[in-house]
């Protein structure tokens, strides 16, 4: 960021504050990296009940998004809580609702979270999934973070535990997932089964699907009706859940959906909503979702969950970007992108003009590493890593000191 070459331009929105083709205007070659920063809808009755939120929301609440701020979950008025998914922000949330608050002080945890947590009556969290252990979403680091709470008592059912053929070649192959695997059984096997008094509880719940979700009668979850499912093969090496016509229902007082995550649409982006990614080859945006490739926007990349959907971790993206940036090296080598050498653009000059004339208030990296100071400041006082700043007035503030 330091770099004369590069330009951080804060709390300017794509859309809103310049639409994209004004980028493209601006600049010979555009990158969207914005991710997937909506939620997917499961679509089953009692979805609005209140105290359902998604696990996008409750992770902005607990990390201080000025957006999230105020959403105050009910952590009072029940002892347990449902999470649906199994991927790595389920796990989150769950170590978020059970770890112990004295130690949860000494993180960057926002205060208004640790406050409510301070107050939390949950003493009890199912993390469900439709399908087995050996297909959890989650990473090694993420579960050995949850399992390793202290004084957590974990509850998984050895039946789920069993291995069918295709579960042993899934586990030969992909080393990710033995490593879950094996972590899950060793949980089971050397864990206790029977909480003391007061102890937390942690219950991993496989091949298990929501139907629906009840009303306490009063407009507020009282808990979910689940059916059973089983892994049918649909195609060479894949398998999907299908329900069973067994159920069975579980109480709670809240619910947290980490059912996946969906990237935000802008004006003149071909977005394919139903996989929520946007049509590419190699990173070059596609001018449909059809996928017809001989249809480019040229000038126009992605990458990251915008590129491939929300899936993977850093280092997965990291390859994806390479395959982006190689996808702009070879269009400029091969001259795809002829207006960079034949016609100048305006570029940052033009950008900031552009901004300036809309009163967009834009901050720069000084501004930044301003909050990161003064969130590391006030941190200090309370013997955190930082204090954030939860409202874009203070953000702003303290960017423009």
């Amino acid at each position: 960021m330091q770099h004369e070459r590069c330009s951080f331009l804060g709390n300017v929105t794509l859309g809103s504050s310049i639409s994209l083709a004004e980028l493209r205007e601006l600049y010979h070659v555009v990158v969207l990296a914005y991710g997937a920063e909506s939620d997917r809808d499961l679509g089953i009755p009692g979805e609005g009940l209140s105290e359902i939120h998604s696990a996008r929301e409750f992770v902005w609440w607990y990390n201080g998004h000025p957006d999230y701020n105020n959403l105050s979950p009910d952590l009072k008025s029940t002892d347990t809580a449902i999470i649906l998914g199994q991927g790595n922000v389920a796990l989150d949330c769950a170590r978020i609702l059970l770890r112990s608050t004295i130690e949860l002080a000494t993180t960057d945890i926002a205060s208004h979270a640790l406050a409510a947590l301070n107050q939390s009556s949950i003493r009890k969290v199912y993390i469900v999934g439709r399908r087995g252990p050996v297909q959890a979403a989650c990473t090694a680091k993420e579960l050995r973070e949850v399992l390793g709470i202290k004084d957590l008592c974990i509850h998984i059912k050895e039946v789920d535990l069993l291995k069918s053929s295709e579960d042993e070649e899934v586990l030969k192959n992909n080393r990710i997932q033995r490593r879950v695997y094996e972590l899950l059984s060793k949980a089971v096997t050397s864990g206790r089964s029977h909480p003391s008094s007061g102890q937390r509880e942690l219950h991993f719940v496989f091949f298990r699907q929501p139907t629906w979700f009840f009303d306490s009668g009063t407009g507020h979850v009282a808990g979910v009706h689940f059916e059973k499912t089983v892994l049918r093969g649909v195609g060479p090496g894949k398998r999907v859940a299908v329900g069973t016509g067994q159920f069975e229902d579980l109480d709670c007082g809240m619910v947290l959906k980490s059912i996946g995550y969906k990237s935000v649409p802008v004006d003149g982006l071909p977005l394919d909503h139903q996989k929520g990614v946007v049509a590419n080859v190699g990173g070059r945006v596609l001018t449909d979702a059809l996928g017809d490739q001989s249809f480019l926007e040229k000038g126009l990349y992605v990458c990251g969950w915008l590129k491939r959907g929300p899936t993977g971790i850093i280092a997965t993206n990291l390859y994806c970007a390479e395959e982006t940036v190689a996808s702009i090296s070879q269009d400029l080598e091969q001259g795809m992108l002829a207006a960079v050498t034949s016609l100048p653009k305006p570029g940052r000059e033009g950008l900031l003009q552009l901004l300036d004339d809309r009163n967009v208030r834009v901050v720069p990296f000084s501004g930044w590493e301003k909050i990161d100071s003064e969130e590391r400041r006030l941190g200090s006082l309370r013997n955190k890593p930082r204090e954030k700043l939860t409202t874009w007035e203070d953000l702003l503030k303290v960017a423009s000191e």
